[in-house]
């Protein structure tokens, strides 16, 4: 079997915590962010853990990073 490659845009997008959770940021963060108020803005640069039925797909998309 050839190597498996690392998907890229997943690999930016989502982080592996060492206990194997899966972590990615929330949407929306790049435009008018001047325009929300203070507590948003905060809540964008927070991680949230991926919902279950998405991290095989994702771990998959990962999987050449191991």
């Amino acid at each position: 079997m050839p190597k498996l490659k690392t998907h890229k845009g997943a690999a930016s997008r989502f982080r592996v915590t060492g206990s194997g959770k899966i972590m990615r940021m929330y949407g929306s963060r790049n435009n008018f962010r001047r325009k929300k108020r203070k507590p948003v803005n905060v809540l964008y640069s927070r991680t949230v853990e991926l919902a279950k039925s998405h991290t095989g797909l994702v771990r998959r998309l990962l999987a050449g990073q191991d």
